[in-house]
């Protein structure tokens, strides 16, 4: 699995991790010691508020991995276009320069089926 795929799946998990543990403590501060009392209701709803704003702050920075994640690999990916594309043109210079080596190499084979062609005419002539 590459980098990309997991920086994906992590940021993808982290929220809804973010979101379960927050639900797990807004459950815990709501049960409460057992008592019934108006000072555990508010302490109750002081300790919800926090983790629902811990969570939030997750949330936000889970995001902003995220971004970040992709950012990173949108500039990977396109490092490796341009470097894909230097080698391709490298590649087309290399391709040149054979079929250039080619051509010199056949023009100078035809020169000598042409020169011994026409030795052979010469000795073949009365």
């Amino acid at each position: 699995m590459s980098d990309r795929e997991l920086n994906w799946r992590s940021g993808r998990r982290l929220p809804a991790l973010l979101i379960a543990l927050s639900i797990g403590v807004t459950g815990v501060a709501w049960s409460g010691c057992g008592g019934s009392s108006d000072s555990s209701s508010s302490e109750a709803q002081k300790q919800i508020e926090k983790g629902a704003e811990e969570a939030k702050q997750g949330i936000e920075k889970a995001k902003e991995e995220v971004k970040k994640g992709f950012e990173k690999a949108e500039k990977e990916a396109k490092q490796g276009v341009s470097s894909g594309s230097a080698e391709a043109q490298k590649g087309i210079e290399k391709a040149k320069e054979e079929a250039q080596e080619g051509i010199e190499k056949g023009k100078e084979e035809a020169q000598q089926g042409i020169e011994e062609a026409e030795k052979y005419a010469q000795e073949q002539a009365p």
